[in-house]
């Protein structure tokens, strides 16, 4: 694999929590050299959250929304595909039939025929089972075994956790990531049930701590 290649779905071992000191060294010791613009990364993302859905992973960076639907679990590890990509502004139509669908709750009653950022943002805050989750990212990128890795320095509105993974389309490559690292047992979750747990909309505790 490449990093930035466009490629069929990959699988993801992902975790979150306060401390993933030495497989994050290991990580690091066992990277094949990556590009420069991997090595450290910076974004600032608004994460829609709902409490009717857990299979839609809904973004916002750079006033564009990025949608991603869960596929299947195989060894543990979940498989993503893109649902839908929009810019805003965002049509009604767009809204009606993809967006608000997969927040698996009801659209509001929209009259224009397109939204702002700001309008949008509006109808999440008065929906009662959606919630704007703010989201600055630290990443720094490695790819061991061929697989697209990367340890992350997470503030989940100013909460500030650590996330670590590895990607790739071939799963024995992420097992054998996992193992070398010394990442077996640990909890393999995503970023909307993280987010939901940090943010009180589950009960569960973040994995590692």
């Amino acid at each position: 694999m490449k990093i930035g290649e466009v490629s069929k779905p990959r699988f993801e071992f992902r975790s979150f929590g306060q401390c993933f000191c030495e497989a994050h060294k290991r990580m690091a010791r066992l990277s094949a050299p990556v590009p420069e613009k991997v090595w450290e990364r910076l974004s600032d993302e608004i994460y829609i959250i709902s409490r009717k859905n857990d299979i839609n992973n809904t973004k916002i960076r750079d006033g564009k929304m990025d949608i991603k639907t869960y596929v299947q679990t195989v060894d543990g590890l979940e498989q993503w595909n893109p649902l839908m990509k929009g810019e805003f502004p965002i049509s009604k139509e767009v809204l009606e039939k993809e967006v608000f669908p997969a927040f698996m709750v009801k659209a509001p009653v929209m009259r224009k025929k397109t939204y702002t950022y700001n309008e949008f943002m509006k109808m999440v805050k008065a929906n009662p089972d959606l919630a704007a989750v703010r989201v600055h990212k630290r990443r720094f990128g490695y790819m061991v075994n061929d697989t697209i890795c990367e340890f992350g320095e997470v503030l989940i509105n100013g909460a500030k956790v650590v996330t670590i993974n590895s990607e790739s389309t071939e799963i024995e490559d992420i097992k054998k990531t996992i193992k070398d690292v010394g990442l077996e047992g640990v909890e393999n979750i995503n970023y909307l049930q993280a987010i939901k747990r940090v943010i009180g909309m589950s009960d569960k505790p973040l994995a590692n701590e």
